[in-house]
């Protein structure tokens, strides 16, 4: 545990009143994170547009490759900073939060991945069929989302959820700027439309000094200036946190890729691509609940007691429900004719697959909240296990093929390992949950002889 030696804010000012609540954190957060996913959706239609099958193909992979990449190795500082900062904030301590562990997390992963890639190099242009270009924009903006994830996870932790929303927004705003300027005739080809790859996160970083002019002299001053007493293993701690949810975020991008990737390259990969995309724009969409809530729950966790905590995971698991169920309906009404508007592509879409997907997807995101919940509670490494067995589970079952259509394995697979992985995160949910002492019973009346 962490030393309780750490100052109080100077002057003995209180705590920022103008943080917004779980409920007024989600909404703001999710203006900007819809309007991510939208755009994230639209860029990926307009250079289905724009491109041809193999080319498209190309921008899919580097995609693919990216944020597999980017979620396991720099998701887990995010996670930390937001649950860290939000603990001592809950705790009364405004300023000189210890960020050093984690910059030193964030900075070793971003070098092992450096290493990784260009020793990989080779590999990785043939992958992307001999174009050099797209693996110096996945290596571009693969550094530049280390910059991008460490300030939302501080943001996050502050609960500065407007300032979170527009990174957010101006990452994929400035992502879909390149397939458009290729539509309109600006610019034309492949390495074009993959430049938004590379450009997003750096434009995502102008919410920085905003941020800066805004919160400047209410943010975290000057470490330095401003001893943190920490007790031994604080570091060890944080390692050990961010390996847990690296395993979560690894196993989470199998669940979003593996159906894809097991696919056989060309039309049925864009295929099964495409129908993943339903779950990437709702997931994109309820980031910003989950974003929220990871501090959230910290803060009860340290503050407030069970009931407020159990209130929150049971609204965000309804709203869910509610969610994937309508979804799933619009799936089933109009899916195959809008997946063949919005993402064109040589095959075809079943309207019950489709909805499985979407009732899959609900099943992800209700795992998502439960996970938050072992987070806050530091049981990060029950979590991590239970999302390393699905995820190993669904590329067992992409692997053997025992559906022959790859479309439909997929869907099944999906469906049952999010739903395996609900189960064992309600399990853990429940086994972690503080025990009811029963009230004590009255004295009983003295013996009357």
């Amino acid at each position: 545990m962490a030393a309780e030696t750490d100052p109080a804010p100077a002057g003995g000012a209180e705590p920022e009143q103008d943080a917004p609540s779980f409920s007024g954190g989600a909404k703001i957060l999710s203006i900007g994170i819809a309007s991510t996913g939208l755009f994230t959706f639209a860029y990926f239609s307009v250079a289905s547009h724009v491109l041809g099958d193999d080319a498209l193909g190309g921008v899919n992979l580097l995609w693919t490759i990216l944020f597999i990449t980017i979620s396991v190795i720099y998701r887990p500082v995010e996670q930390l900073l937001s649950r860290s900062i939000a603990t001592r904030r809950a705790q009364g301590h405004e300023g000189a939060h210890p960020l050093r562990d984690a910059a030193r997390i964030q900075a070793a992963f971003a070098s092992a991945f450096v290493l990784v890639a260009f020793f990989f190099k080779g590999t990785l242009v043939d992958a992307f069929d001999g174009r050099d270009a797209l693996f110096w924009v996945l290596v571009t903006a693969a550094l530049a989302y280390a910059a991008s994830y460490f300030a939302r996870g501080y943001f996050a932790g502050h609960q500065w959820f407007a300032l979170y929303g527009g990174l957010v927004f101006f990452e994929s705003v400035a992502r879909f700027c390149f397939p458009v300027a290729v539509a309109v005739g600006i610019t034309s080809g492949q390495t074009a439309v993959a430049l938004g790859i590379a450009a997003a996160p750096l434009a995502s970083l102008l919410v920085i000094p905003i941020a800066v002019r805004r919160y400047g002299g209410r943010g975290d001053g000057d470490a330095a200036a401003t001893p943190v007493d920490r007790a031994a293993g604080a570091a060890r701690e944080g390692a050990t946190f961010a390996g847990a949810v690296a395993v979560v975020q690894l196993a989470e991008q199998t669940l979003l890729n593996a159906g894809p990737l097991f696919a056989p390259k060309g039309a049925m990969f864009a295929v099964v691509f495409g129908a993943f995309l339903i779950t990437r724009s709702p997931l994109q969409l309820f980031q910003s609940i989950q974003t929220s809530l990871l501090p959230h729950l910290a803060g009860l966790e340290a503050t407030e007691g069970s009931a407020a905590f159990h209130q929150a995971i049971r609204t965000t698991v309804l709203a869910i429900a509610a969610f994937a169920g309508a979804v799933a309906l619009g799936l089933l009404a109009v899916g195959p004719f809008a997946m063949d508007l919005l993402y064109p592509v040589e095959g075809s879409y079943g309207r019950v697959g489709l909805a499985v997907i979407g009732l899959a997807m609900g099943l992800h995101l209700t795992a998502g909240t439960l996970n938050q919940a072992a987070l806050a509670r530091g049981q990060a490494g029950h979590a991590a296990l239970a999302w390393a067995v699905s995820a190993l589970l669904f590329v067992g079952w992409m692997a053997a093929a025992l559906v022959d259509d790859a479309l439909v394995r997929a869907e099944v697979g999906y469906a049952g390992a999010t739903g395996l992985l609900s189960l064992a995160l309600l399990g853990i949910y429940r086994a972690g949950a503080p025990a009811v002492v029963a009230p004590p019973l009255a004295d009983p009346p003295p013996l009357v002889d």
